[in-house]
């Protein structure tokens, strides 16, 4: 079994303070900060810039940084990301660019590549990626919004995609709250991004320590 690690998301943090949203996750305990990327033109929301990125960087330079790429064209920002600090970039299976090429070319750059799949998409898409990614990122709900509904129906792809490769690391992102992490580890999943459930905690330390030790 994979070492379980937590991920607050700064999605979920308040918005006048993300730097104290960064130390926080980090002052109790997180394995990395999960800082989601996000255009319009994928998804229904706009969200942060390198500039947050690099915030997170200075704020906790010890705090793992995972920053997954909501964007239709994530092959024109690979640079401007992993100059502010990215360690890991999760692209989509479903952006427009040659996947392959970008996956190769984010670890040509030293970090680690990592490949998300909407909850919509068939998992089969993720084959032949497999071989070029550390990581896969299923994701639980629909890309855009926080603070939804974890869509049950996506952990087959987590068994799924645990079948084809047992040493690979997969994240969970959505609803994640104590019932889904369980079920999500249950699943295959070793790595969980919550947000809400996270940043609404009067003891975010504790309730990390929970899902670790689910």
């Amino acid at each position: 079994m994979k070492k379980i690690q937590v991920l607050p998301s700064l999605l979920a943090a308040d918005v006048g303070d993300l730097r104290g949203g960064v130390k926080r996750a980090e002052e109790n305990g997180a394995d990395a900060i999960h800082l989601d990327i996000m255009d319009p033109h994928f998804v229904p929301n706009i969200s942060f810039g390198p500039d947050v990125v690099a915030m997170a960087k200075r704020t906790s330079p010890g705090l793992y940084r995972n920053v997954h790429l909501m964007m239709l064209r994530p092959d024109l920002y690979l640079k401007p990301f992993a100059d502010a600090g990215a360690q890991t970039i999760q692209i989509h299976v479903e952006a427009d660019c040659d996947v392959g090429n970008t996956l190769i070319r984010i670890r040509e750059m030293g970090l680690r590549p990592a490949i998300a799949i909407n909850p919509e998409t068939e998992v089969e898409k993720l084959k032949e990626f497999l071989g070029i990614v550390d990581e896969v990122l299923v994701m639980t709900v629909h890309p855009g919004f926080g603070a939804q509904k974890f869509i049950a129906e996506c952990m087959d792809k987590m068994r799924w995609v645990r079948a084809q490769r047992p040493n690979l690391d997969i994240m969970v992102d959505g609803g994640i709250n104590y019932e889904t992490g369980k079920a999500s580890i249950e699943a295959g999943a070793n790595m969980l991004v919550s947000g809400s459930y996270l940043y609404k905690q009067p003891d975010m330390r504790k309730a990390m320590e929970d899902l670790r030790n689910v």
